[in-house]
């Protein structure tokens, strides 16, 4: 960027100085005596003022330099397509079939023009079918603003004029293993085919943010909750999502890289808890994301605390960091040092439970990842839906002492058989945060992804996620809402009312 400017600030020195020499051409020519002399002169010059601009042109052909002088930045590329193609590695060839008479096809033009600038490696090419139609046909294109990727043999067409899709489809192209994300299901956990979403509104009591999904001034309701919303991010990530039922099968398919336990309802049998230790012990990983509601079985705690962890029966309440105006839901900015939490920002955690470091079985390490704030307690809750189990799994009582409290933490190992493979595993107490209500807001869809794509040993290549829509709402906490009532209602008028009398006085 830096070079870029410095060879345009030289090319406006020398289009300056060719309007000098413009300037004082005639002049000079017009000094020499004799004709022959004058127009020997006159040649050189000429020769000397097309050599500069043709050298002028060639240089800042390639160092040209993109300046958007729009307000949104209409037509710059969004940096995380930037940051997908910086990271190439490979060839890619995009030809993008755009639409003249289309406003949206002309700046997707240009915006996968400025693409290429950024690696020579992704070479771009732009159609207009209009004028082309052969070379539509011969690409299979059907509909207007489209691009065509072709890398390694492979081709995809993406029907868009955003960049972002664009970018995930050179990473879908580029993918040269099959990775297979499987979710768990038989336990009510959040069904992943549910794309819907709905959100919540503050009320004017402070207490509209319902992390139990009971809220009645939702924005936009819908009949379920689901986790639709992050297998669609996966999906565009490349990667191939199923569900699978433990308690049918009793085992977990190997070839799943991740299972992802999205908020189960019911206690784990026996047989299935065993699945995923072996599973585990296979060398697989798991995302496992563990609600209030969800009862901890007995063999199910047994393998947790193999993994260096006690999932408590509490909620965690923190006064000091929440979002909105709702305590329960609990707000992280500071994270420990982990691959998965690099440059994480903002993310919340509606009515999570508390996690217990242990010392983990041999062979095994344990990362946290993040913590509540030091202000945060606990809040016991008591659970009548499988109180044997409990009461097996959680012999000690739970403390409501001002925290921090582990929210989130990593373990990696082997359980025995190191050949078998190093397991994954990360444990959340909390899974709403990764559901449609609360997975598009601040940081909380970048930590989901960044999750399975460490658990899927992915976590090496560049990722970027779709756009996701989400309602035009500003969320205010009560403070900030006081806030405004008194600048809008005093001190506001306050100041017109005072402008008003200072006048009148200085008029009487």
């Amino acid at each position: 960027m830096a070079s870029n400017i410095i060879w345009f600030g030289g090319w406006l020195l020398a289009i300056f100085g060719l309007f000098v020499v413009g300037l004082r051409l005639s002049e000079l020519v017009l000094e020499r005596r004799g004709p022959k002399l004058r127009i020997g002169v006159g040649i050189a010059a000429l020769g000397l003022v097309a050599t500069v601009a043709v050298l002028a042109s060639a240089a800042l052909t390639r160092h040209d330099q993109h300046f958007d002088l729009t307000s949104e930045r209409v037509f710059t590329p969004d940096p995380n397509a930037l940051e997908v193609i910086a990271s190439l590695e490979r060839p890619v060839r995009l030809t993008y079939f755009y639409r003249a008479s289309d406003p949206e096809g002309k700046r997707a033009r240009r915006i996968v023009e400025l693409l290429a600038q950024h690696n020579r490696l992704l070479s771009v090419s732009t159609v207009d079918p209009d004028v082309h139609p052969s070379l539509a046909q011969s690409a299979g294109l059907k509909i207007y603003n489209a691009a065509l990727l072709e890398a390694d043999g492979r081709r995809l067409m993406i029907h868009s004029t955003d960049e972002i899709d664009i970018a995930i489809g050179i990473q879908r192209v580029l993918r040269e293993r099959r990775i297979e994300i499987c979710f768990l299901d038989g336990h009510g956990q959040y069904p992943s085919d549910n794309y819907e979403f709905h959100t919540h509104a503050e009320n004017l009591g402070g207490h509209g943010m319902d992390h139990a999904h009971g809220a009645a001034d939702a924005v936009i309701e819908t009949t379920s909750h689901g986790v639709g919303r992050l297998r669609r991010s996966l999906e565009a990530l490349g990667y191939d999502i199923r569900v699978i039922l433990p308690a049918v099968a009793g085992v977990i398919d190997k070839s799943c890289r991740v299972v992802i336990d999205a908020g189960p309802r019911s206690a784990y049998a026996a047989l299935e808890s065993s699945a995923l230790a072996q599973y585990l012990d296979s060398g697989g990983s798991a995302l496992l994301l563990y609600d209030i509601g969800f009862p901890i079985s007995a063999e199910h705690a047994r393998i947790i605390k193999r993994l260096g962890l006690r999932v408590e029966q509490d909620v965690v309440i923190d006064p000091a960091l929440h979002y909105a105006a709702d305590q329960e839901m609990v707000a992280v900015t500071a994270y420990e040092s982990h691959t998965v939490t690099e440059r994480m920002s903002f993310t919340f955690y509606p009515g999570a439970r508390s996690l217990v470091r242990m010392t983990p079985a041999g062979g095994i390490s344990l990362s946290p990842l993040f913590y509540s704030s030091n202000k945060s307690y606990r809040q016991s809750i008591s659970d009548h839906s499988d109180s044997e189990s409990i009461e097996h799994a959680h012999q000690h009582d739970v403390d409501g002492g001002e925290g921090p409290h582990l929210l989130a933490a990593a373990s990696s190992g082997s359980f025995g058989d190191a050949s078998a493979g190093q397991f994954r595993a990360i444990i959340v107490g909390d899974a709403d945060f990764a559901t449609n209500s609360f997975y598009p807001y601040m940081s909380n869809n970048r930590i989901a992804l960044a999750m399975v794509r460490w658990l899927a040993r992915d976590e090496g290549s560049g990722a970027i996620s779709a756009r996701i829509p989400v309602p035009e709402t500003v969320e205010l906490t009560n403070r900030q809402r006081r806030l405004f009532v008194v600048w809008l209602v005093i001190v506001l008028p306050g100041l017109i009312a005072g402008l008003g009398a200072f006048v009148w006085w200085q008029r009487r």
